[in-house]
């Protein structure tokens, strides 16, 4: 293709993604008051279980709409996911190879289900975090929190579990990269074990051992099924470079 067909192809493209993040934009649109009703709940019972003044504020006139129109991108760019990610890939495939084709299609596989269970898992800790942090009010205290603001706070807590869940399958695309070997990865299982706890301690209310230690599990586990799928494709690395004669310490450098 000549350079004015791709930049054809890339323009169609970009408009058959836009389309659909409207479409998804619109019908996230619609249902942003359970939305609302439903990321607002922590308030809710932060209000019931004190005696301080608890609430959702809206600064400004157009506050109101902005709040649904934040909501309804968010929302509609994962509704809309698997129309622009199909663009995206129908417009990079030709010029992949079979390998990195499979590979890439083996990345996603693991990491978007992953995603998404980290964001499910993130709808269950948030509201344990504002719990939390409506305890350090100091008596006298009002906690009234700007609905842009408290938005922004819930979708990036929500995104940041999410990215956690799919940090395992970054470390074996390292791995296949040989920017990092499969020993390099388990070595460090101290630190990420250490982490993990961290997290999941921040992350859940302190009475709550339980929802601690299975986010803690989860992650751990993650992280150590990385490592051994590392250290199997450093195996099989090896034993091709020992096949073809060349150094086998090259294969897991």
């Amino acid at each position: 293709m000549s350079l004015g067909e791709h930049l054809r192809e890339f323009r169609n493209r970009l408009l058959i993604a836009a389309a659909g993040l409207l479409a998804g934009m619109i019908v996230a649109f619609i249902v942003t008051d359970p939305l609302i009703a439903f990321i607002t709940e922590p308030i809710n019972k932060v209000a019931e279980e004190s005696d301080q003044l608890v609430a959702l504020t809206f600064d400004s006139v157009t506050s109101p709409f902005d709040l649904r129109m934040r909501m309804a991108f968010s929302i509609g760019l994962f509704l809309s996911a698997p129309i622009w990610m199909w663009q995206i890939w129908a417009f990079i495939m030709p010029g992949l190879t079979r390998k990195e084709i499979r590979y890439t299609l083996g990345f996603l596989g693991a990491a978007l289900p992953l995603f998404f269970a980290g964001c499910y898992v993130g709808t269950l800790v948030v509201p344990h975090v504002i719990e939390l942090m409506a305890t350090f009010t100091p008596e006298g205290g009002q906690n009234l929190y700007t609905a842009r603001q408290y938005y922004d706070f819930v979708f990036k807590m929500m995104m940041v579990i999410g990215v956690a869940f799919v940090l395992p399958v970054f470390l074996v695309a390292l791995n296949f990269a040989g920017i990092m070997s499969g020993r390099a990865i388990l070595k460090g299982w101290r630190i990420a074990v250490l982490i993990a706890c961290t997290f999941a301690a921040l992350a859940t209310p302190a009475a709550d051992v339980v929802s601690m230690l299975m986010l803690a599990g989860m992650l751990t586990v993650l992280y150590f099924a990385a490592a051994g799928l590392s250290l199997l494709f450093d195996r099989r690395k090896r034993k091709r470079q020992v096949a073809a004669g060349l150094d086998p310490d090259a294969a897991v450098a």
